[in-house]
């Protein structure tokens, strides 16, 4: 119950429930610690993608 507003447990079985696949900023570090403190290792972070130019965007279109 590190980061309540990002993961929960289901009553019946006990699993991990995401409740937000992106956290609040001001969640990111308790976030961090329940994945640390997960006695099952059930909750893992994944590394944010590189910043990359969306098909479409000024940085991929071409003139015309």
């Amino acid at each position: 119950m590190t980061a309540p507003e990002v993961f929960d447990q289901d009553d019946e079985d006990g699993l991990v429930l995401l409740r937000r696949a992106e956290p609040p900023a001001g969640a990111v570090d308790r976030v961090r610690l329940a994945v640390q403190l997960c006695p099952a290792g059930a909750i893992s972070v994944a590394p944010r993608p590189a910043h990359s130019a969306v098909a479409g965007s000024p940085e991929t279109s071409a003139a015309p």
